[in-house]
């Protein structure tokens, strides 16, 4: 789970919420990147450097000002937009421009029952019980804010009114509604790619480590309960069982399996199970080409084909690494797996179902642009462009459709 949600959530004080609303050019950080600030600490980055550094300010002089209850501002001053741009204002090599969103936050004593903390506290809710959700903030029309469902379906907060259409959307987008009112779409998704890790030895465990700060779920499995830590991180559930198979049997579709248990057998025994199955994203086995021959001989005696046997991923690890402690080779896998996600993200499958087998590694470029005009029944996406027209200070997005 997101630090900042965490963090958020166990502090009562109050904070400001940092939200990259939309990029132009080259940005350090995608729109939907999250910072939270408080007197005391910030949580999550939006990029680093002159523009975090900016961003921080203005957080901080946030929390510092007295909030007048929004009934009788004429400005509520809990919410501020802002547009930098990297170049020619902060001195920085991206050179585009970033609009960023501020949030205060009040204390838990401020807010109570009401307000952005509460809408938070449920969307903290939902992704601990792993469902997908949406923010949706009003640009115009300030402090208006709500939470939908994957679908667009009203959770709580603000109802905006109207369910605006989700399909095909996965990144923090504005919309307008049908009276030409602006709007923010930003997704918080639960991390796609799940990886079932065989094993809590030393190498399994480092490999937790390494995979704590990154989107990503675990499911550590081993039969020894006493090799598990007392706690791990919040993106890892431990799962403790005689029977491992049948952890793989109960796996949905598209997991990612690495096997590094202390039994050769176990390995063997795990390996088939996972290669029965067609739907697997990559099953990674620890181990030396002398391990995978021997293995890919006794599994083909056991019916398992050659087209199957040829997605086992053995050794593990980015090519060129040698070492063998496990800091080292936990490091060369993270960096592995990070390929691969990175590489299924990019391709769109990673909400859909894996029918194809394993995913091999590479990178390629996505050239579509979520800013381009597309008219959706009543709705537009609007479009960030470089004449201003859907700057958050200073201009209206107009209704031209492409």
């Amino acid at each position: 789970m997101n630090k900042w949600l965490v963090a958020l959530i166990e502090s009562p004080m109050p904070s400001v919420l940092v939200t990259v609303a939309a990029v132009e050019g080259s940005a350090p950080r995608e729109p939907g990147a999250k910072m939270l600030v408080t007197t005391e600490a910030q949580f999550g980055s939006i990029g680093g450097g002159h523009l975090e550094m900016r961003a921080i300010e203005i957080a901080c002089a946030m929390l510092a000002v007295p909030q007048i209850p929004a009934a009788h501002a004429q400005t509520d001053m809990r919410y501020h937009s802002e547009r930098f741009s990297l170049g020619p204002s902060l001195g920085q090599c991206c050179g585009g421009v970033v609009h960023l969103l501020f949030e205060l936050i009040g204390s838990k004593k401020e807010e109570g029952k009401e307000g952005v903390r509460e809408l938070l506290g449920c969307l903290y809710r939902r992704s601990k019980d792993q469902q997908d959700s949406w923010r949706m903030l009003g640009l115009d029309n300030m402090g208006a804010t709500a939470l939908l469902d994957a679908a667009g379906t009203y959770v709580a907060g603000e109802n905006p009114g109207f369910q605006p259409t989700m399909e095909g959307h996965k990144e923090c987008h504005v919309i307008l509604d049908a009276e030409g009112q602006r709007w923010l779409l930003d997704p918080c998704f639960i991390p796609r790619p799940q990886l079932i890790l065989f094993g809590a030895g030393h190498i399994g465990a480092a490999l937790v480590r390494a995979l704590e700060q990154l989107p990503c779920r675990v499911i550590w499995v081993d039969e020894r309960e006493e090799l598990f830590p007392n706690t791990v991180p919040d993106n890892v559930r431990v799962e403790v069982t005689d029977v491992p198979e049948s952890v793989v049997d109960a796996a949905p579709p598209g997991t990612f399996f690495l096997v590094m248990t202390h039994s050769h057998a176990l390995d063997q025994r795990l390996a088939e199970s996972i290669l029965r199955r067609a739907d697997v994203a990559w099953f990674g086995l620890i181990g030396s080409k002398t391990k995978r021959a021997l293995f890919e001989h006794r599994l083909q005696a056991r019916g398992i084909s050659s087209d199957r046997l040829a997605q086992i991923v053995c050794p593990i690890g980015l090519s060129g690494i040698s070492g063998k402690q496990p800091a080292v080779i936990a490091a060369s896998v993270a960096a592995q797996l990070l390929q691969l996600w990175d590489t299924v993200e990019r391709s769109g499958t990673m909400r859909h179902r894996v029918r194809s087998g394993a995913i091999s590694g590479g990178r390629h470029a996505d050239d579509i642009s979520p800013y381009d005009h597309q008219k959706r029944g009543d709705q537009y996406e609007a479009s960030i462009s470089s004449d201003g027209r859907a700057d958050f200070n200073l201009a209206d997005i107009d209704n031209q459709t492409g």
